[in-house]
């Protein structure tokens, strides 16, 4: 790492985001053979410093990412900042085992993080709620051409373009149009024709009794289920979940494999299938 970079403390791009963008491109572009030895260090003996290391080199990706939903309103810092989310989530997933380079991998999550956020923050309400609908939602901003309602020939148009029928993009560009209104009504408001809103009747559910009682029994029959699901496992995999899952120190790949004899990607293996095997125990146990 150059001296002259700011730590991770100062790495907001909420604070000066011209000065971010600096900082930013002050880290250098990993070579493929570098980014493949921090993946596998991260990957197989949890060297967090590796995975740092990934990050901070492939911000300057997401800031180009931001750039292009410019469009939608919505401050360009905050962009930034979920799709760094989403960048670390990719890190944290990535095998260096599958062959392809991490900003290809990365893509998706960090997407899906941008996604997520403007569509928490287009509307009060969410225009999109189904993968179908927020597919449309984004589709169909970057389809319009023009401000305005479209016409019907552009509406089918865009129907055929992403396999919808018409009345589904209709109803979605009527969502997109469609302006917040107050829910919670003026609480001033003493004149005759005064009809209170509907949040002034609504119940804390939270607070209901019933419901605390519920969560805390499942919460206590989910974790006895958990230990008589590992009951049932051999002792090596339960070891290695509990080694790796449950122990408050974690171990690494690396270390089980050196205890076992094995490779670490054998142990990994071996993880997953012991993680498989629970599920479906437990799955078993709540049929």
């Amino acid at each position: 790492m150059t001296s002259n970079v700011l730590s991770l403390h100062s790495l907001s791009p909420g604070r000066d985001l011209e000065a971010y963008i600096q900082t930013v491109n002050a880290f250098p572009v990993l070579d493929a053979q570098k980014e493949r030895e921090l993946a596998e260090r991260f990957y197989y003996e949890d060297d967090l410093e590796a995975a740092r290391e990934l990050v901070l080199s492939h911000l300057r990706f997401v800031i180009h990412m931001a750039r292009s939903y410019a469009g939608y309103g919505l401050p360009q810092g905050d962009l930034i900042q979920e799709g760094n989310v989403g960048l670390m989530k990719a890190v944290k997933r990535f095998n260096p085992e599958v062959g392809v380079r991490l900003v290809s991998f990365a893509v998706h999550w960090i997407k899906a993080e941008m996604h997520e956020y403007i569509l928490r923050n287009w509307r009060i309400v969410k225009v999109a709620t189904t993968k179908a609908q927020r597919k449309l939602f984004f589709n169909l901003r970057s389809n319009k051409k023009r401000l305005g309602w479209l016409s019907q020939a552009e509406v089918e148009d865009v129907a055929k373009d992403l396999g919808v029928a018409p009345e589904v993009v209709t109803q979605m560009e009527g969502r997109m149009a469609a302006q917040d209104m107050a829910f919670d009504g003026a609480m001033d408001d003493d004149g005759d024709d005064y009809i209170a809103a509907p949040a002034q009747f609504l119940g804390d559910e939270a607070a209901n009794p019933a419901e605390l009682v519920a969560a805390e029994d499942w919460a206590d029959e989910s974790t006895k289920q958990l230990y008589a699901a590992l009951d049932g496992l051999d002792e090596r995999s339960k070891d290695i979940l509990r080694s790796r899952w449950l122990d408050e120190n974690k171990t690494t790949l690396r270390e089980l494999a050196d205890k076992y004899g094995v490779s670490a990607e054998r142990v990994r293996q071996l993880e997953a299938g012991a993680m498989k095997k629970l599920r479906a125990a437990m799955n078993l146990a709540t049929a």
